[in-house]
């Protein structure tokens, strides 16, 4: 069986090659060429025909590059890849651009996640892979294709244990749409911890971008406690949470999320003392310093390279992704 080819846009090239490297491959050749009216390019520079191939790339906007403009280089290359005779194309992404917006909340309202999966399938894809989708309901129904859900339990928890000590715990969803996805995060740490954690969670109500709400449901005072949220933007959220729990007295309050997109504002929004450590993925670039240390070097991240490429190993030979999920 032939190695796997590994290829990504220039804007992702730091993380794939990382991937990469964990399996033993050298990324893929390929040109991005861009002309003066706007438009571009992005073709394969070695011969993918009959291969297996997976393009590693979050689709994030930074100060670089647009975040349309990424979902555009990626779908047209993976067309190419599709019309260059690839036996088998595969897009890891582990961030998932517009995966908030998986239905109607008002009237006439787009349900972008879906369109955003017909434009994959529209390119030829085979197989999508994510990891923590802000709804993994919607993921799994928007698109038609093979599709992998990934999750960073198993780095976060990682992380998280060694800091617990003997304190209480209480795992804490930020609203209530994230209970489902703290309760497995809770059930994977008592496995670790062998010992009970309890959970809570915070009322939130978001309108036209204004949140409200700051009641606490469930065990708090005297306790640890670990808000986890599938991204973390602006902070606001994450703020409101930790100072939340800390005013119904939790001990001590971490915040852990797998994507840190970090938008504007976001340094002064976790200059928040209720919180004690911010921990997220590198599945979108981290701020660098001085940025960590104005946010009070709270700021931590964990590796997903080496998850995401025993996925790409286990796609690739057919064996079972169990293991992968904690």
């Amino acid at each position: 069986m032939s190695e796997p080819l590994v290829f990504s846009l220039n804007s992702g090239a730091g993380f794939a090659r990382q991937v990469a490297e964990r399996l033993g491959v050298e990324p893929g050749e390929h040109e991005e060429r861009d002309f003066k009216d706007g438009e571009h390019k992005v073709r394969p520079m070695q011969s993918v025909r009959a291969r297996d191939v997976y393009v590693v790339q979050s689709l994030y906007g930074d100060a670089a590059s647009a975040l349309n403009d990424k979902l555009v280089r990626l779908l047209f290359f993976l067309g190419a890849l599709r019309d260059s005779g690839a036996e088998r194309v595969t897009a890891v992404v582990p961030y998932l651009c517009y995966a908030r917006k998986e239905r109607k909340t008002k009237a006439r309202d787009p349900v972008t996640t879906r369109y955003v999966a017909q434009l994959f399938e529209a390119v030829g894809i085979d197989h999508m892979v994510s990891m923590d989708v802000h709804n993994l309901a919607a993921f799994q129904n928007a698109f038609r294709c093979h599709n992998t859900h990934l999750s960073a339990r198993g780095p976060l928890v990682e992380w998280l244990r060694p800091r617990l000590g003997d304190a209480s715990i209480t795992v804490a969803s930020p609203d209530v749409g994230g209970v489902k996805r703290a309760e497995r995060f809770r059930e994977a740490l008592e496995r670790q911890i062998d010992r009970p954690a309890s959970s809570a969670f915070m009322e939130k109500f978001r309108s036209e971008g204004e949140v409200r709400g700051s009641r606490v449901m469930g065990e708090v005072e005297n306790r640890t406690v670990v808000i986890l949220d599938d991204l973390v933007a602006g902070g606001g959220t994450m703020t409101r949470a930790a100072e939340a729990f800390a005013e119904y007295g939790a001990s001590k309050v971490y915040g852990l999320a797998t994507h840190g997109l970090f938008t504007d504002g976001v340094d002064k929004a976790l200059d928040c003392a209720a919180l004690s450590r911010l921990v997220v993925s590198n599945s979108v670039p981290v701020p660098e310093p001085p940025a960590n240390r104005s946010m009070g070097g709270k700021l931590d991240t964990v590796d997903i390279a080496p998850l995401i490429a025993e996925a790409i190993k286990c796609l690739h030979t057919g064996q079972s992704m169990a293991a992968l999920d904690p």
